[in-house]
Order: C-alpha cells, then sequence, then structure tokens
C-alpha cells in the first residue's frame, strides 16, 4: 500500500529502502537460481543424464550465498530501522517541544511516537523494498517458465497478476477502517495516560471505579473494531491463497499437458514446478512485511497531525551569545490567547540589573502568563520581550537557556538521580556546587536522608517527594544555572511560613547581583523585593517601592 505522505517521510532513509531492494532483489535470484538447478538436477537424474556431483556442488553453493546474504539484508534492514526510528522520533520531538503545552495530548503523542513509529520501521524497512521486488521478480519467473512452456507460462501470468492486484482493491477500505481503529486507539492511550498520572485525585473522590468502566468500554470498542478489521483482512488472506495455489497448480497442470503434446520437455516440466512456488515466493514475504508496517500505516493521521502542527513558538533565533548584565524588558508587551475577549497581559516593564522586583495580584491576572511569556513557551501578540536589549526571539534556544530560568510553580523532576535532576542546567556542575545550591534552597538534608543520597534515582516527576520538596529541588536547580535572570512564578507556594522565610532569606543572599523576578499570592514570598508591581486583568494597576504589603495584594479594578 502506497501513501503520499509515507512517501515523502521515505527521505529518511532512502539509501537504505534503495540498498534493501536491491538485497531483496539479489535473494529472490539465488531463489530462482536455486529452483531452476534443483529442477535440472532432478530431471538429470531421472533420466539419467548429468553430472548429479556437480548438480550438487552448485546447489550447495547457492545455498550458502543465499545464506549469507539473508543474514546480510536482516542486519542492514536492522540497522536501517533503527536509524529510520531515531530520525523521525527527533524530528517528532523537536515538533512537540514547540508545541504549547495546552495543546498537547501526551497519551496520543505517546502512541504515534512509540506504536506508530515502530510500525512505520517496518513499513520503510521491510514493505516498501519487498514492494520492489513484487513488481520485478514474478515478471521474470513468468518469462523463464513461458520459455519451457507457453500454457504455463500464461496461466501463471493470468495467477501472478491476480495475487498482486486483486488485494490492492481492498487496501483503501482497509486503510480507511485502519485509521478509525487508530483514533480509537490513540483515545484509548490518552486514557490510560491520564488515568495513571490523576491516580490519587480518582481515588481521593471515589471517581476510580468510573475511570475504570470509561476505560474498558472504550477497550471494548477498540477490540470489536480490531476484529472486524482481521475479517476484513481474511478476505484478502483468503483471495492472495487462492491466486497462488491454484496458479502454481494449473501452470503445473498446463506444463503437464505441454509435454503430453510434445511441446515441452520432462525437464522443462520439473523446472516448472520449481519456478511456480518462486514466482509466489515474494508475494507472500510482502504479505507478512504489511501486516507488520501496517500499525505504522494506519497511524499517518496521527504522525500528520503531529508533524504539521502548528507550533507556539518558531525557534530561529541565531543571537548565541547569553546575556551578561541581566536587564529585563517587556516593552509594550501584549499576549491573547485564542478566542479570549481581552488580552492576557498588556504591559511595560524594566527591571534593572541586580534587582529583585515581586509581581503581584490576584488568580487570573496574568502573572502566569508573563511566566510563559518569559519563558517562550508563547510570544507575544505584540511588542517584545528583551534582555540586555536583545529580542528574547533572537537568541538561540542554548543562549536563551543561559540567560533566563523560570521556575515553575509545579516544577517537572525527571525520573533521574537528584544529581542529574539538579545538574540540568548545568551538567558540569561539582559536587560541592550541587550541595551548595541545595542547601540555599532547604533541601540538602531531605536528599541526605534520602537511601543513596544525592544519587538516589528519582520515580517519575519526583512522586516519592513532597510538592514542597521538589518546589525546593527546583529552586536549587535554578541557582545551578548561569543565568543572570530568574523568575520564579508560585515556587513556595507548598511551603510552610518559616520554610519559605528561609529559603526566601537564602535565595536574597546567594542571589545577590542577579535579576529577580517574584512572582507570588504571599506577601512572606516577597518580603526581600525592591520594588513591586500589582496585576490585574493583565495590566499593572498598581507599584511601589519595597516589599508589598498586606493592602497591595488586595484586588482593584481593572483599568
Amino acid at each position: 500500500m502506497i501513501h503520499r505522505r509515507l512517501l515523502q517521510l521515505a527521505g529518511a532513509a532512502p539509501g537504505a529502502i534503495a540498498l534493501l531492494a536491491a538485497m531483496g532483489l539479489l535473494l529472490s535470484a539465488l531463489h530462482v537460481a536455486f529452483a531452476i538447478t534443483l529442477g535440472s538436477a532432478i530431471a538429470a537424474l531421472v533420466t539419467g543424464g548429468g553430472d548429479p556431483v556437480r548438480a550438487v556442488a552448485v546447489l550447495a553453493t547457492v545455498m550458502v550465498v543465499r545464506g549469507v546474504a539473508i543474514w546480510a539484508r536482516e542486519l542492514v534492514a536492522a540497522r536501517a530501522g533503527a536509524r529510520v526510528r531515531i530520525r523521525l522520533r527527533r524530528r517528532l520531538l523537536g515538533q512537540l517541544s514547540a508545541v504549547p503545552v495546552a495543546e498537547r495530548d501526551s497519551g496520543a503523542a505517546a502512541a504515534v511516537a512509540i506504536d506508530g513509529v515502530e510500525g512505520l520501521d517496518a513499513y520503510f524497512t521491510r514493505y516498501l523494498p519487498q514492494l520492489i521486488v513484487v513488481l520485478v521478480v514474478p515478471a521474470v519467473v513468468v518469462v523463464l517458465v513461458w520459455q519451457r512452456a507457453a500454457a504455463a507460462g500464461a496461466v501463471l501470468a493470468v495467477a501472478a497478476a491476480i495475487a498482486v492486484f486483486a488485494p490492492r482493491a481492498w487496501d483503501a477500505r482497509l486503510l480507511k477502517t485502519g485509521r478509525v481503529r487508530w483514533e480509537r486507539f490513540e483515545r484509548l492511550s490518552s486514557g490510560y495516560v491520564e488515568a495513571l498520572q490523576q491516580i490519587p485525585l480518582l481515588r481521593a473522590f471515589g471517581a476510580s471505579g468510573r475511570a475504570a468502566e470509561r476505560l474498558a468500554a472504550d477497550a471494548d470498542r477498540l477490540r470489536d473494531l480490531t476484529m472486524s478489521q482481521l475479517r476484513l483482512s481474511l478476505v484478502v488472506t483468503v483471495i492472495n491463497g487462492l491466486a497462488m495455489h491454484l496458479g502454481a497448480v494449473l501452470s503445473v497442470l498446463a506444463a503437464v499437458g505441454a509435454v503430453m503434446s510434445g511441446k515441452a520437455s520432462a525437464v522443462g516440466l520439473v523446472v516448472v514446478l520449481m519456478l511456480a512456488r518462486e514466482c509466489f515466493r515474494p508475494l507472500l514475504d510482502l504479505a507478512d512485511n504489511w501486516h507488520a508496517g501496517y500499525l505504522g500505516l494506519t497511524a499517518v493521521d496521527g504522525l500528520e497531525r503531529l508533524l504539521t502542527a502548528r507550533p507556539g513558538v518558531v525557534e530561529d533565533g541565531a543571537h548565541d551569545i547569553p546575556a551578561r548584565a541581566g536587564v529585563l524588558e517587556l516593552d509594550a508587551v501584549s499576549f491573547r490567547y485564542p478566542g479570549a475577549d481581552r488580552p492576557a497581559a498588556d504591559l511595560s516593564l524594566r527591571i534593572a540589573p541586580g534587582e529583585t522586583v515581586a509581581l503581584i495580584g490576584p488568580s487570573g491576572s496574568g502573572k502566569s502568563t508573563i511566566a510563559r511569556l518569559l519563558e517562550r513557551d508563547v510570544d507575544p501578540t505584540s511588542g517584545v520581550v528583551r534582555i540586555d536589549g536583545w529580542d528574547l526571539r533572537a537568541y538561540s534556544p542554548g543562549a536563551r537557556s543561559r540567560s533566563i530560568v523560570v521556575v515553575p510553580q509545579d516544577p517537572v523532576l525527571f525520573a533521574w538521580s537528584v544529581r542529574e535532576n539538579l545538574r540540568l542546567h548545568r551538567p558540569d556542575a561539582a559536587d560541592d556546587e550541587v550541595e551548595r545550591a541545595a542547601r540555599v534552597a532547604g533541601i540538602h538534608d531531605v536528599v541526605r536522608a534520602l537511601p543513596d543520597g544525592y544519587d538516589t534515582q528519582l520515580a517519575e516527576n519526583g512522586e516519592q517527594l513532597s510538592g514542597g520538596q521538589r518546589q525546593r529541588l527546583a529552586i536549587a536547580r535554578a541557582l545551578l544555572s548561569p543565568a543572570p535572570v530568574l523568575v520564579f512564578d508560585e515556587v513556595t507556594s507548598a511551603l510552610d511560613i518559616e520554610t519559605e522565610r528561609a529559603v526566601v532569606d537564602a535565595l536574597a543572599r546567594e542571589g545577590a547581583g542577579r535579576t529577580m523576578l517574584l512572582i507570588a499570592h504571599r506577601e512572606s514570598a516577597c518580603v526581600h523585593a525592591s520594588r513591586w508591581i500589582g496585576l490585574d486583568a493583565g495590566r499593572i494597576v498598581s507599584s511601589g517601592d519595597g516589599a508589598p504589603t498586606v493592602g497591595a495584594f488586595a484586588r482593584e479594578p481593572a483599568r
């Protein structure tokens, strides 16, 4: 089955596909040579002519070469498949990293990147090369049979044509139902991922049973659709089987008739018998490889959806020099979410080098939108975000990550060791630097109490840690970075007042000289701010010097 988009993606390994097709043709040629040699040897033994020793030697040589060819093809296919998977997954990862978090479907993306790409591997390294073999070898075998018995060649030609082209009439229907099945598979994958991520919440609300019933119903629908598709696929198998078996039998009968009428020799009859099977061997291999690559073929819609997803940001910045001073500017910056009736952020702001500014406001005031703009999860609808006078969009990704670090309220931790998580921004950080940052964030003693200390492997997203401990690890990770600008978005929200005070005091000491923006709800998180700014409806509604007071957090009418 040929698909335009998949042929475009075949550019990931054009040389490998051509090489595998050539190796497949070589292997088929060896099969045909073996069949002709064996047929001639049998006929010679029956008639008492020929040299059986020579025939056996030729057969042994062909068998050895054929074995080496099969081994080499499998080796090339495995290596080419690995390259295809790596290239496609790297491309998918690059595409997904540019898509805003709110627009991603982790379950569907995982289904495409894992199962879909595995199927595409088989499609590119097995199915497409074998399709080229099918277009060549049966025609050659038909010609060879025709030369020995014209009637047998004609019958074999008809049977081969039916076996090659008749199943293609079912391909479109199989692809259509396969796409529906893949959509159900993606939906089920998304449901499982979401349920696994939210098990504590489902348990807390007593909704585990309802979630399980919904997943079971989706699984039943997927099973029914899969069985329906298997029945449809069975029809194709029956058509192929009938064409191949009847073709082989009828061609041999035609050859027998030719021998009896004196139009063909007995040697030709035996060779025709051997060649009839070789005519259909490539078709049998194609059928096997079609099923191997079918999962990837049906995933083409999901793959297309991911590869054509519109990125929230376009990473085309070329400025590769990270910021030094740490001047942060939002120049007439405005950002509006799709479908929103007003901007989520609409302001101008300048933070001098080494200044600590508190950004405060009620929920929905636009504080988190500012954080997303600063980490370039989204770009402004209008206006410019600058660091040291450079548009944030002009920085290369590497230079930007060395210029500004945004620590979110709910930080992400990887299933790595604690030390590796802390070194995310600075892989070369020394052990004493890692421990110093952890002490500043008030997490050193917690880490030391873990089974293997800093070498303890964290669970997914650090689930063996509390929310406050994860936040402090994220603070320590940011302190280890070389960035002159640090943005803390509600990073002490899960801490008690006493721990929060100790952390912010340490931040004030260790962060001296860096530009810091503190986004917070509580005044206690901003006691060391040199200036505060009140935000509401995405706009600056109040400001003052020093740390914000209790009254500064009161909601004011939007302007």
